[in-house]
């Protein structure tokens, strides 16, 4: 159901996307045009997508206790190389993952999700000056994730083992982020459930992406009410991403699908 479903959904998001000459927005306009469809090189691409194709033929197996809504295509021994596959954000995205760090410069960075570690890697590399914080729950993929950090000399990532809940409610507690990426736990319940911590921990000029929005019904349903939670102000859909931004200049609550 779910192929389905996701097939669906891109349907109607590809009859529905408009480009650039549709967006009146000047903050949006920009962001689009200059973050989200720029295809510019970074300096860091290269040796990124060196990691990848590393992780994409490593052939070794771990156990994988998953938290979430599991992988649908995947059991609990998992080679390295599968996980990359399935479960690692497509270079296409981790690219906007790092445009869009690089292009909001934020100190402090939550990823909910860390898998292999790859997208901490791009957005850790776009934000020299920030902390990435990532947390993920399963212990094995958590010490693998933490395994390769560390091999490529970057520094300013901190990986926490500990389900998301249990995050909330101790590291994260108090602590403020300005860019939160949300990569699991993909169920409607647990969605919502971070939407509303992660209100606690964010400020006007926060962005938050969602992973998956369309994965399935409950994810899609939550994504309809993050949207219209009155703290939002603007969304973006993207189809595989959604954007949520709290910025108090946005008087009237706008939506926008765009083309990607």
């Amino acid at each position: 159901m779910s192929l389905t479903y996701q097939a669906k959904k891109y349907l109607q998001y590809r009859l529905n996307a408009k480009d650039e000459h549709s967006v009146h927005s000047p903050f949006v306009y920009t962001l689009y045009t200059e973050v989200i469809i720029n295809k510019h090189g970074y300096y860091a691409f290269d040796e990124l997508n060196k990691i990848r194709k590393q992780l994409l033929t490593n052939q070794q197996s771990i156990e994988v206790v998953d938290l979430g809504a599991g992988s649908k295509k995947m059991t609990s021994t998992r080679k390295i190389a599968d996980i990359a596959k399935y479960s690692v954000a497509q270079k296409k995205y981790s690219e906007l993952l790092f445009r869009l760090t690089n292009y909001f410069k934020p100190e402090s960075v939550l990823e909910l999700g860390t898998s292999l570690g790859l997208s901490a890697l791009y957005m850790a590399q776009a934000s020299p000056n920030g902390v990435v914080t990532s947390v993920e729950g399963c212990p094995n993929t958590h010490g693998f994730a933490k395994k390769l950090i560390a091999s490529t000399g970057i520094k300013n990532i901190e990986t926490i083992n500990q389900s998301f809940d249990d995050a909330f409610a101790t590291t994260l507690q108090h602590k403020k982020f300005d860019l939160v990426y949300i990569d699991g736990n993909h169920t409607y319940e647990a969605t919502i459930k971070y939407f509303n911590e992660l209100l606690k921990s964010t400020n006007e000029n926060s962005v938050l992406i969602f992973d998956d929005i369309y994965w399935t019904p409950g994810m899609t349903k939550a994504w309809e009410e993050i949207k219209a939670h009155a703290a939002v102000t603007l969304s973006i859909d993207l189809y595989k991403v959604g954007l949520i931004f709290f910025r108090k200049e946005n008087k009237q609550k706008e939506h926008f699908c765009l083309k990607y």
